[in-house]
């Protein structure tokens, strides 16, 4: 099948009217979760993924990255009106969408990141469509020892470019990767770490595990958190930006795309170090920095575009390596699973219909998102009243329907709320819980194919420093690893 009828397929899958159906729902989920703060899309996807199990495959995959990208979307929105990001990515857009909105301009800002989002969101698309076929067929040259490399490098750059402590990261991640050990020994069947608990022999399950650590550990941090709303009350006008508004920002738009799509591709980088980047770019480009933090159209422009053509960029690691690249797409290569499909190379061989399925949904999903953000800004500034004591008990009722809905199982509730326990705990002492999230659904595979490996080379570990793409790998990590440790040791002795 040649690049153009590919291309062709997804279409014609994307309009399919179930999948344009789940799209939109995909979309105005991830725009609400967006909006309202406390929640992010990996919390709203892990809800969601049992609602999945009774749909096809494409439908499900579709519904889930349109609740990531809409979420991409939606931040901005209380970040504008607010002050409050209604997302990690959407901080940086508070620094000037706020202070546009205090001077009148709230529809400007409203409207450019709406644009912004759009036209960086749609070259992201494209950008996926076109490295996602070649990597695609380089990957399946790929062996076992690559792949160790891959992933322990992945694991490596996402504690690196964590905002907390590297040893606490490196810490989570180590927890990860045990938990993804219990159950049965995927070769010998041995039972590993299930202390005699029956439950455990099929292993933690991935939802209760996730809701846990996203649903329930984000109430009950925000429950403790008294956040004062003073929404702008000002009539928005003018949503559609000047022509000058359009001059200052287009470079900002093009350059925060650039510069979003590929930190996407990074483990660990994803949408909210592109926004970071994309702003002290600009801020560092501009002839006028003071402007900066003070009602700078370029610093709506240059994050929100950069957030969101992120958020494509990183469905490139997934579905060419099948290595997910953040903890929102850990739940995407979740979904895949749990439907009998492994995410990777053999994706585009094996099912085209799902891979370009979901590419060609995410331009559709890109043109609702306009369609959704510029006319309903009204209906999002009214969501943005909702009390917080109403909408956390929804979300904890939520998650507890949506465990128990998968085995009809009390005992994964209970893991649900041992994980939402532990997840705030975590929080309050500072342990992110996206490298445990990352290192446990990467477990098995990094096991399987370190024990493929060792089959190849009789049991000699030089099998993976010999192979010119695993040495450079593991040389990188060895790097990385020296780099963080060096700047621990220089803080701590600067800090005695």
């Amino acid at each position: 099948m040649d690049f153009w009828q590919s291309i062709l397929l997804g279409f014609q899958t994307a309009f399919q009217p179930v999948n344009l159906l789940y799209c939109f729902f995909g979309v105005l989920i991830g725009t609400l979760i967006g909006v309202l703060p406390g929640i992010g899309p990996a919390g709203a996807m892990a809800i969601l993924l049992p609602v999945t199990f009774n749909v096809s495959p494409v439908s499900s995959i579709i519904l889930l990255a349109g609740i990531y990208y809409g979420a991409m979307y939606g931040g901005s929105t209380t970040s504008i009106l607010v002050n409050i990001p209604g997302e990690p990515a959407s901080v940086v857009t508070c620094l000037d969408g706020y202070q546009m909105a205090l001077t009148g301009r709230a529809g400007p800002a409203l409207g450019i990141s709406a644009f912004g989002s759009f036209i960086a969101g749609t070259l992201g698309v494209i950008g996926l469509m076109l490295l996602a076929h070649p990597l695609a067929r380089i990957a399946l040259k790929i062996g076992p020892p690559e792949y160790v490399s891959l992933m322990v490098l992945g694991l490596i750059i996402l504690t690196y470019l964590t905002e907390k402590s590297f040893i606490k990261s490196m810490a989570m991640a180590a927890l990860g990767l045990i938990l993804s050990y219990v159950g049965l020994d995927i070769i010998s069947g041995q039972a590993r770490f299930t202390f005699n608990v029956d439950n455990l022999l099929e292993g933690i399950g991935i939802v209760p595990m996730v809701m846990g650590l996203f649903g329930i550990a984000e109430v009950l941090e925000n429950i403790e958190v008294t956040v004062k709303r003073s929404i702008f009350k000002t009539h928005i006008k003018g949503l559609l930006p000047t022509l000058k508004d359009w001059a200052d920002s287009i470079l900002a738009i093009i350059r925060g795309t650039i510069i979003g799509f590929f930190l996407g591709i990074l483990p660990g980088g994803g949408a909210i170090l592109a926004s970071f980047v994309s702003y002290a770019i600009e801020k560092k480009v501009s002839k006028h920095p003071d402007k900066f933090g003070k009602g700078a159209i370029e610093g709506v422009a240059a994050p929100e575009s950069a957030n969101n053509a992120a958020s494509s960029g990183a469905f490139i690691p997934l579905l060419t390596l099948g290595i997910p690249a953040n903890v929102v797409m850990a739940m995407l290569f979740a979904g895949l699973l749990i439907h009998g499909i492994r995410p990777g190379p053999l994706l585009l061989k094996d099912y085209p219909e799902i891979f370009w399925g979901v590419i060609a949904s995410m331009y559709i999903g890109n043109l609702m998102l306009l369609a959704l953000n510029l006319p309903l800004i009204g209906i999002w500034v009214q969501l943005l009243k909702v009390p917080f004591r109403f909408l956390f008990p929804m979300i904890i009722l939520f998650c507890v329907i949506g465990v128990y809905s998968i085995n009809n199982s009390v005992f994964d509730i209970g893991v649900m709320v041992i994980f939402g326990l532990g997840g705030y705990i975590m929080r309050k002492c500072d342990y992110e819980p996206a490298p445990l999230v990352l290192a446990y659904v990467l477990g098995p595979m990094l096991e399987q194919a370190m024990r493929q490996s060792l089959i190849i080379s009789d049991g000699n570990f030089t099998i993976f420093f010999t192979r010119p793409i695993s040495a450079v790998c593991f040389a990188f990590c060895l790097l990385l690893l020296i780099l963080s440790f060096t700047k621990f040791f220089t803080k701590r002795k600067a800090s005695e």
